[in-house]
């Protein structure tokens, strides 16, 4: 209990302190985070209305493989990042190895398929009825989309955070990619286990609590979005 008792109170020496190096790591973690967050967004969204709305050869197969992603180990993607971007890999002309951007790609390949498959499902799950509905009412392929959007936003939003939940704690493929080099891929995760090595127990705790402030303050922006949304259907509802 002691030791919990301290590691809050570095947390907030630390950063009454106006420690650089504290503010430079915590930034870089928000930095690649939202990043990795909005790239798999903005991809994993329109694949996984794709896959839930249309029938094709080998889409059962894919949703398989959509859902062994979704437990990807970290430390696999890591590995595959490593060998993509090593100097006699497919992108090692670009040396982008131990760079903010290799953790990017990291983070992305283990949240992807977690929108993908959350976004797909919550598509699936649409009454065919309501399809049929939107078709005899003359409704475009945009607006067929845009409609289900509304109607399942719901469920996206969840995926979306799930997806944030799954990047910002992410530590072994960030450690691989990255390198945990100071002041250029050094974030809270892999700063953590670096200082737990070291027996540093105090930072680590230290660290941690600010890991889970960011943590918490963008899930739960999310979440009250979320939930506004459903507040406002409900009320449209009643009305």
């Amino acid at each position: 209990m002691d030791l919990l008792i301290e590691g809050f109170k570095k947390a907030i020496e630390m950063l009454l302190s106006g420690n650089p190096e504290i503010f430079e790591i915590t930034w870089l973690t928000l930095r690649v985070s939202l990043t990795s967050i909005l790239i798999s967004t903005f991809i994993g969204i329109p694949l996984g209305i794709l896959i839930g709305l249309t029938s094709f050869r080998g889409r059962r197969l894919l949703l398989v493989l959509i859902n062994i992603g979704m437990g990807l180990p970290p430390v696999v993607a890591g590995l595959w990042i490593t060998m993509l971007l090593w100097r006699s890999g497919p992108l090692g002309s670009f040396s982008l190895l131990y760079s903010p951007i290799a953790i990017v790609m990291a983070q992305v390949l283990v949240s992807l398929p977690i929108i993908i498959g959350l976004t797909s499902s919550a598509f699936q799950q649409i009454d065919e009825k309501m399809l049929m509905q939107l078709k005899s009412l003359g409704a475009t392929k945009l607006q067929t989309i845009s409609l289900l959007i509304k109607e399942t936003r719901i469920a996206i939003l969840a995926a979306v955070i799930a997806g944030f939940g799954r990047v910002i704690a992410e530590v072994g493929a960030a450690m691989m990619v990255g390198g945990n080099i100071r002041g250029e891929t050094r974030i809270l995760t892999t700063s953590i286990v670096m200082e737990v090595s070291k027996g540093n127990f105090d930072i680590a705790l230290a660290l941690s609590f600010i890991l889970m402030t960011l943590a918490f303050i963008i899930t739960f922006l999310l979440t009250i979005l979320q939930q506004r949304k459903k507040s406002n259907e409900t009320n449209y509802s009643v009305r």
